[in-house]
């Protein structure tokens, strides 16, 4: 173990991470950290499978002028729905036939994974970067397909595209389940409080906001504020930071470019590592 590495010997770092939890988890003890497994949210395939097939036919036969990809979980699901009804190869087919805007990196990375090109990149990896990558296309008066993040509408992008007069098609391949281990989440935030958690970690916006939920149902929101105010806090990327610091909650670790699992395990090392950044 590195010097460096040694910094998180003893250090209680809570992961809300739910389908790569235990990636997540690996990361930190492999450097020496005790690791808490919070799984916050769970995320299912849609139950209703009867429209996202739909989509997915409509796709094939008619592939839009473009496509926006919103998260690489949609992507492999919309994927894995095709391969159980026998439509896989004309899907992965008519993605190589139209133009893709990946709001962030993991879209892309499971577009390769198929042997497909990436396509294009949101100026950012959120809704704002999205529309201001559309600006540069020639959308106006075209079919433009959208893979929504989980069920929300997204009534921003929605609102621009009907102000280009495009003819939207969107599809939800999958739902968050926020009812997923109460009991634990009840735990961390008691941990938080009595300042036994070192550093949070937090992948996504629904982490946080299931965090929240759980601590105003059981009336433990001063709890929570406190012990996150009292611990370090590291983000995945500026989406999640955003949300952290409109809720009041300081940020402490985010990567400066690569928002992957693996540079927040290296920027909550330096921070550990740099006393006169690790104020808690």
């Amino acid at each position: 173990m590195t010097a460096l590495s040694s910094k998180l010997v003893g250090k209680c770092i809570a992961v809300p991470e739910s389908r790569q939890l235990d990636v997540m988890a690996k990361l930190l003890e492999r450097r020496g950290a005790e690791v808490f497994r919070a799984p916050l949210v769970a995320i299912h395939d849609a139950p209703d499978t009867g429209p996202i097939l739909d989509w997915i036919r409509q796709f094939i036969s008619n592939p839009p002028y473009l496509l926006i990809l919103f998260t690489g979980e949609g992507v492999r699901r919309l994927l894995a729905l095709g391969q159980r009804n026998g439509l896989h190869e004309a899907l992965v087919a008519g993605l190589g036939k139209t133009t893709l805007l990946c709001r962030g990196p993991k879209p892309g990375r499971v577009l390769r994974e198929i042997g497909l090109k990436e396509g294009l990149r949101a100026s950012s990896p959120t809704t704002d970067g999205v529309i201001d990558s559309l600006k540069a296309l020639e959308i106006d008066g075209q079919q433009v397909a959208v893979q929504l993040y989980g069920v929300d509408p997204n009534r921003l992008l929605m609102d621009y595209l009907a102000s280009r007069q495009v003819c939207v098609s969107s599809v939800a391949p999958y739902v968050y389940a926020d009812d997923v281990e109460e009991s634990k989440v009840l735990e961390l935030i008691a941990l938080l409080e009595k300042n036994e958690i070192d550093a949070i970690t937090f992948t996504s916006q629904p982490q946080f906001r299931r965090l929240i939920q759980v601590a105003k149902k059981h009336a433990l929101t001063e709890g929570l504020n406190k012990g996150l105010q009292n611990c370090c806090v590291a983000a995945i990327g500026p989406v999640v930071r955003e949300q952290l610091q409109k809720n009041g909650v300081c940020v402490d670790v985010m990567p400066t470019k690569a928002f992957f699992m693996k540079p927040l395990v290296t920027e909550i090392l330096r921070y550990f590592n740099n006393p006169e950044k690790n104020q808690h």
